[in-house]
């Protein structure tokens, strides 16, 4: 007996229903899960998801959208800066490595190329004839014409 009673309550609300347009039937629809909004604002609602079912959330999705892509944006910019630092790092050593090796090998070029070096490798190889002058050298004086 119920369960006509039901079907009949049911059959009531569709011939209802029928007399209203497809877009009065979806917008009673979409507000009829909502719960009217209370001016008490609780962790339990927050936490429970209540607070994403009210109206005013709805209304300012996009704004959560463009917070999210400012997010993501700031994200995905301190992460290429991270890199580009990493990045200059690895050439400051680089560098630093380059400039150790440049000031090395002077040095031992300029400790193969002193005069007293030279000459004893001259003379151990017995390549040249080259020797230290005994005297000292001449100076010549040549008149001016005029």
């Amino acid at each position: 007996m119920k369960e006509d009673e039901t079907k009949q309550d049911d059959n009531k609300e569709l011939t209802e229903g029928e007399g209203l347009s497809l877009k009065e039937v979806i917008q009673e629809q979409a507000i009829e899960g909502e719960a009217p909004l209370s001016r008490t604002l609780s962790l339990r609602k927050i936490l429970g998801g209540d607070i994403l079912n009210t109206a005013i959330i709805r209304r300012q999705i996009w704004l959560f959208v463009l917070i999210a892509f400012f997010m993501l944006l700031y994200i995905s910019n301190r992460y290429s800066c991270q890199q580009d630092i990493i990045e200059i790092d690895h050439l400051q050593t680089q560098l630093q490595d380059a400039k150790y090796k440049a000031l090395s090998s002077n040095s031992q070029l300029t400790e193969k190329s002193r005069e007293s070096n030279v000459l004893n490798e001259l003379k151990n190889n017995k390549d040249s004839v080259l020797k230290m002058a005994s005297q000292p050298p001449y100076i010549i004086n040549v008149p001016e014409e005029k």
